[in-house]
């Protein structure tokens, strides 16, 4: 049958595969609702668990440990039993765990929730990705890539800018079970998926893709210099940028007198409206700044990068960035928007240039391993950070400490960032080519 006799929802037209994109970016945006929501409602929690600080930081360090735990496994599950069953798997941990925090009286039943939510989070991702490689070829994978997270990142955006709306209006059990619920649909999403996976590998004849980000312990004596640098300025930035997040609401609020909401009245939907409007105003709002950034601006980059190369010079620079925002948010009283604008280029140049430096580096049968080492590596840093942060702010009865530990972690990444441009010059400055000089 040719093309233009085939049913228009037919598995080989554009509208199917972007259809299976879509869903495939809906199926980790409750995760990243929920995953934030304990930082956007840090202060409300702090209040209805009689908690401080440092166990807010344990919610976001337990979710880490599960990370570090299911980046081994993730990958392994997704091989044995393929990405339907695994997908599927992963989001119903993420739908128990989220609604257990929602029902948690403690924050001990909270990091139990929390744990599980971890442990399919992070492997629903590495799922993500596989869907992305099963659907998407060559020039369209990194599309494909580009949209999944732009969608997941959504949910970061809006858990920021609704939930401390919905505690005010609804109660803070309700912004927790509001979370539940876009996990739920996330659940819901992945059904959707499965079924047009189904029907589409019956049409096409498709190749199950692998879990990607294994682990192989024999490949890690054959990375060189260049690729450990390249984990090394991952594990600094994100344990800077994550946990920094983690609890940023709480420090808007607290140190500038940020309002939690803007909520001038009216009805929920045109609050909600507000709250975007003036997202710079709001204490959440402003803690989003970095994904809002990144969402607009990430796929520019990573276009530019692909172009121009010069990975290890925008990596420095967003190293740089790093530093003078973090001390400028902790000794002066200069409004935050501006060094979180500053965090906010950081958080889109040195993604855009780290992630895609790695196959550049290592070779390709050994990418999969690679990648798995570098986001375990990036799960300890999460898992230290976050509790640290929480533990320095209680101690001091202040952020200051917090926010020169965060410019030190720049300081570090900006030294391995420096360490890599002069490892790739000697190795004939692969990652600083573009497209254009056949790289």
């Amino acid at each position: 049958m040719s093309e233009t006799h085939l049913p228009f929802f037919h598995p080989s037209r554009l509208f199917f595969r972007l259809s299976v994109l879509l869903i495939a970016g809906l199926l980790t945006y409750g995760s990243y609702f929920a995953y934030d929501s304990v930082g956007a409602l840090a202060p409300t929690l702090i209040q209805e668990w009689h908690t401080n600080r440092e166990a807010i930081g344990w919610l976001y360090t337990i979710y880490s440990i599960a990370g570090i735990v299911s980046v081994v496994f993730g990958g392994m599950l997704i091989d044995r039993i393929g990405t339907r069953w695994s997908s599927l798997l992963f989001s119903v941990l993420i739908a128990a765990g989220a609604c257990i925090v929602a029902y948690a009286p403690s924050v001990a039943i909270a990091c139990l929730g929390r744990f599980i939510f971890g442990a399919g989070s992070e492997s629903l991702t590495v799922a993500q990705n596989s869907i992305c490689a099963r659907w998407f070829r060559d020039r369209e994978l990194a599309m494909s890539f580009g949209v999944t997270i732009a969608i997941s990142r959504l949910g970061t955006l809006f858990s920021f800018n609704t939930e401390s709306l919905i505690a005010g209006r609804f109660g803070v059990r309700s912004a927790l079970w509001a979370a539940a619920g876009f996990c739920v649909l996330s659940l819901a999403a992945n059904l959707v998926y499965c079924w047009m996976d189904k029907h589409g590998e019956k049409a096409l004849q498709l190749k199950e893709e692998g879990g990607g980000e294994k682990i192989v312990l024999s490949d890690i004596r054959r990375f060189g210099a260049s690729y450990l640098y390249v984990i090394l300025l991952c594990f600094a930035f994100y344990s800077a940028t994550f946990p920094f997040t983690a609890l940023s609401t709480d420090f808007f609020h607290e140190k500038w007198g940020l309002p939690l909401t803007t909520d001038e009245g009216g009805g929920f939907l045109a609050a909600v409206f507000s709250d975007f409007l003036h997202m710079f105003s709001t204490a959440p709002g402003t803690s989003s700044i970095i994904i809002f950034a990144s969402m607009l601006l990430a796929p520019f980059a990573g276009g530019m990068v692909d172009r121009c190369g010069k990975r290890s010079l925008l990596m420095i620079l967003g190293s740089l960035l790093m530093i003078p925002s973090f001390l400028l948010l902790g000794f002066t009283q200069a409004p935050p928007r501006y060094p979180m604008l500053l965090l906010g280029a950081s958080f889109v140049l040195v993604p855009a240039a780290m992630w895609p430096a790695v196959p550049l580096v290592v070779e390709k049968s050994r990418v999969g391993t690679a990648f798995g080492l570098m986001t375990m590596l990036q799960n300890i840093g999460l898992a230290v950070f976050p509790w640290l942060n929480g533990k320095l702010r209680d101690m001091t009865h202040d952020y200051k400490a917090s926010m020169v530990m965060f410019a030190c972690l720049g300081l570090v990444g900006l030294v391995f960032s420096v360490l890599l441009n002069l490892a790739d010059k000697r190795a004939g400055s692969v990652l600083d080519r573009g497209c254009g000089a056949g790289g």
